[in-house]
């Protein structure tokens, strides 16, 4: 379920021009080279996605790289939520591309509202999605896929008259200071758990282990570390 690292969705293959009339000479093919290099160019410079209007793949790599310069300054994780949509091959073979490209739009407007303003969704690639949460805890990430997994269950794809229902798996890891793991290494974490999460029987979310809850307060602790006072007889 991991995105090629060679490639993205918004990065197409290129060809050099060639010339119409055939010839080897064509006073225009260095005009039409010099075009198709100005538009590939261009091209990278754009930060969405063209179908969902998310962020695209190159910008989520950006992305994550700069949350993770964060959490090591900051102290604070950075936790990142793999989505996968379930059964979208069969929604494309039943419905066709135009249907599946609607049922791609329909879940990224789900996420732009139902994520949080600090958050980052993004178009990962086909019909996986990834939100990076920035200065996020783990046990928070998780209510945000559950509440996002329980949205999109409920909230089918309209076409026309006839309801599409959808459903999503999502795999959720967390990245805290003092880790030494590369942005590549925490994706391939998060897509471990979505692929469990698939399974599993799919429309779930599962996550790497929550860490111990802390019952005690830094105040009891406080308390409780100074020496007590013996009353005198």
């Amino acid at each position: 379920m991991t995105a090629d690292s060679t490639s993205s969705p918004d990065e197409q293959p290129t060809s050099l021009p060639v010339c119409p009339n055939g010839k080897s000479d064509c006073a225009i093919i260095e005009q039409l080279v010099e075009i198709s290099q100005s538009l590939t160019e261009l091209s990278q410079l754009v930060p969405t996605d063209q179908l969902t209007g998310l962020a695209n793949y190159r910008t989520f790599r950006k992305a994550l790289v700069h949350e993770m310069e964060r959490t090591q300054r900051s102290g604070q994780p950075t936790t990142l939520i793999m989505l996968d949509i379930d059964h979208f091959k069969n929604v494309n073979d039943s419905w066709g591309h135009e249907i599946g490209n609607q049922a791609l739009v329909h879940i990224a407007k789900l996420l732009q509202r139902t994520v949080r303003r600090l958050d980052i969704p993004c178009r990962y690639g086909g019909e996986e999605f990834a939100i990076i949460l920035p200065n996020t805890e783990l046990s928070a990430s998780v209510l945000v896929a559950e509440r996002l997994r329980q949205i999109i269950a409920e909230t089918p794809l309209l076409m026309g008259e006839q309801l599409l229902p959808l459903t999503v798996s999502l795999g959720i890891d967390s990245y805290r200071f003092g880790e030494q793991t590369s942005p590549e290494e925490l994706v391939q974490r998060a897509d471990h758990y979505l692929y469990q999460a698939k399974q599993k029987g799919r429309n779930q979310v599962r996550h790497t282990k929550l860490p111990p809850v802390e019952i005690v307060s830094r105040g009891e602790k406080k308390c409780a570390s100074q020496p007590v006072r013996q009353r005198r007889p």
